[in-house]
């Protein structure tokens, strides 16, 4: 365990077998266990708990009441040693729960620049792409996997095995049963593909043209009356060159185990 610049408060709860980096601070009443990574600079404000199986990144910042890496709730879980991963630079503000794997995957993960905010819930074997952002009491069944810069809106339960494709904008309280396909926005209830998430990819940097071409596949898809696979079929015939960002939309819906949700 590094001691450069390490700041342990008196009431705080540290295993010796923890693996600390360079200058993390571990606030008031905060607890520890054995088999517990945390990175460089990284800080537990206060009352927080680490579970084994904790691997958290640098620079993450972790606010009062948070539980990284307890066991998951799931009955079919035996004991076996998993993990929940945090990445760098992460914020994960007040009350916000991850549960660490089973021996399904191992490990649940949340990527780099991601931000939790209050009381949501990660549950075991989910992965939650960088820079996405799951808003106050956002609830992820197991399973749950969430793309790279989308938002999930306040008090929205995503059912396990959901997807949800990468810089999507999610409404709040709303219920995810199915997944939902990249670059779109989506709200009501119940949930349904309102349009695309337009000024997200504008401040992403994608261009007008990308943009477009994004916007001509949704709009076949799921405004000229075509089922789904008749609809992305129509789009290649007419496309013999399809924009890479239009193909990954088509891959994750080839890939949907529960299908997609539609307008």
């Amino acid at each position: 365990m590094s001691v450069v610049d390490t700041q342990i408060h008196p009431s705080a709860i540290v295993s010796p077998k923890a693996r600390l980096g360079v200058g993390v601070k571990i606030g008031p009443f905060s607890v520890v266990n054995d088999d517990v990574e945390i990175g460089d600079r990284t800080e537990l404000i206060s009352h927080v708990v680490l579970a084994d199986g904790a691997r958290i990144g640098a620079d993450v910042r972790i606010y009062p009441g948070a539980v990284i890496g307890a066991e998951p709730q799931d009955l079919k879980f035996k004991g076996e040693p998993t993990l929940a991963i945090v990445g760098d630079r992460t914020v994960i503000r007040e009350c916000v729960t991850v549960n660490r794997g089973t021996a399904i995957s191992g490990r649940s993960t949340v990527g780099s620049d991601v931000l939790l905010m209050a009381y949501s819930h990660v549950a075991h074997e989910c992965v939650v792409g960088d820079h996405a952002i799951l808003v106050n009491g956002v609830q992820l069944g197991g399973h749950v996997e969430v793309g790279e810069w989308a938002i999930v809106g306040g008090l929205t339960g995503v059912h396990q095995f959901c997807r949800i494709g990468a810089h999507c904008m999610i409404g709040a309280c709303v219920k995810v049963a199915k997944d939902v396909p990249p670059y779109t926005l989506a709200g009501r209830q119940p949930l349904v593909v309102e349009g695309l998430n337009t000024v997200g990819l504008r401040r992403r940097g994608f261009t007008a043209e990308t943009i477009a071409d994004i916007e001509e596949f949704y709009r076949l898809l799921l405004h000229a009356g075509y089922n789904t696979s008749d609809g992305i079929k129509a789009y290649v015939e007419a496309h013999p060159v399809i924009n890479p960002d239009v193909q990954k939309c088509i891959d994750f819906i080839h890939s949907s185990k529960r299908g997609i949700t539609r307008n």
